[in-house]
């Protein structure tokens, strides 16, 4: 189309029909507030719109309507050169299908192969019968980048030993014909679901879902989701990394006790009890086995003891809310006593 033809369309594309006076909102479209596109790949626009009931008369569902996407701005008649798509073709700097059904007043829209130039606010016209207008309050703000984002991962529920839990990975797929692959690295055998899912602004994403049992061997454990775009004939990858926080009870408690060789009587003794715990122990307690009987003889991590007796066999238990560990026995030898 020569220059001029062009302009004579852009003309009356503008003055033909119902003309639209900018700030009034003769159109209301719904769309999402932002999109994120990647470079080489299209970009999905979820759109549909409605007309105010002052045009209500004048919006006809039969006739052939055609969708129009402006760029920056949303006056046409101050910036004709903002429009970069007409679905009748005569205007295609941007190369698009409106994928809707317009007489059911949906304006879906695909931009293919796009570029980071493309990154700007977008406004939707209705164009081709006797009403045509212009949303000037609703715009959806495109983002194209030469690398995807990150996936996000969440986890439903507590993180427990022994419990089967789900972790969700989230992708973005601004182009749903080519949504991205998702992986999952971890630490432990499991079972992945994908889907791909409409969100409430009825954009698309892919979830992967993993469902697997912890152990606390686990806990501080990376854990990666990996999204891999296919564009064009390569791929982009992007990935979430998190460090898996397990709740488990008492691990590996032990009691120790200083000094270890044999002691006089009167002297003092130190017990120590140690665990591995998450969350941490709250509640230490010790007890003595004396001639086959168990008695509890204190609380609290250490245990000063002033040797009166025979000695004995002592132990430990770590406790939090989700269980206790017992300790090992560790023997009190006093001088004198059993061949000491």
């Amino acid at each position: 189309m020569a220059c001029s033809e062009n302009m004579f369309f852009l003309i009356g594309l503008f003055m033909s029909g119902v003309l639209t006076c900018f700030g009034r909102r003769d159109l209301i479209t719904t769309m999402p507030d932002r999109l994120d596109g990647l470079t080489g790949s299209c970009v999905q626009i979820p759109c549909s719109f409605d007309v105010p009931e002052q045009h209500k008369n004048t919006f006809k569902a039969t006739i052939p309507t055609f969708g129009v996407w402006i760029k920056t701005h949303p006056d046409v008649h101050q910036y004709p050169g903002n429009v970069i798509f007409h679905s009748n073709g005569k205007v295609n700097r941007y190369q698009g299908k409106i994928t809707g059904n317009m007489s059911q007043k949906n304006c879906t829209t695909v931009f293919f192969n796009v570029t980071t130039s493309y990154s700007d606010k977008y406004y939707f016209r209705i164009d081709g019968q006797p009403f045509r207008g212009t949303d000037p309050d609703k715009s959806v703000n495109i983002v194209v980048s030469d690398f995807p984002s990150s996936p996000i991962i969440t986890v439903s529920g507590e993180v427990k030993e022994g419990t089967p839990v789900s972790l969700n990975c989230s992708a973005v797929a601004p182009c749903p014909e080519h949504p991205p692959e998702l992986t999952w690295t971890l630490p432990t055998q499991f079972t992945t679901e994908n889907q791909l899912q409409e969100n409430p602004d009825q954009t698309i994403s892919v979830l992967s879902t993993v469902t697997f049992t912890p152990s606390y061997l686990h806990h501080e454990k990376n854990i990666t989701c990996t999204a891999v775009y296919p564009v064009g004939t390569s791929n982009k990858t992007a990935e979430h990394n998190m460090m898996l926080n397990v709740s488990f009870s008492p691990k590996d408690t032990s009691a120790s006790i200083s000094p270890y060789d044999p002691v006089l009587v009167g002297s003092y003794v130190n017990l120590t009890c140690s665990s591995t715990a998450n969350p941490p122990v709250t509640n230490f307690t010790w007890f003595q086995i004396s001639e086959g009987k168990t008695t509890q003889v204190a609380s609290g991590q250490s245990y000063t003891l002033n040797v009166t007796g025979d000695g004995g066999l002592y132990f430990c238990e770590g406790r939090n809310s989700h269980g206790c560990g017992k300790s090992n026995e560790v023997q009190l030898a006093i001088k004198g006593k059993m061949g000491t």
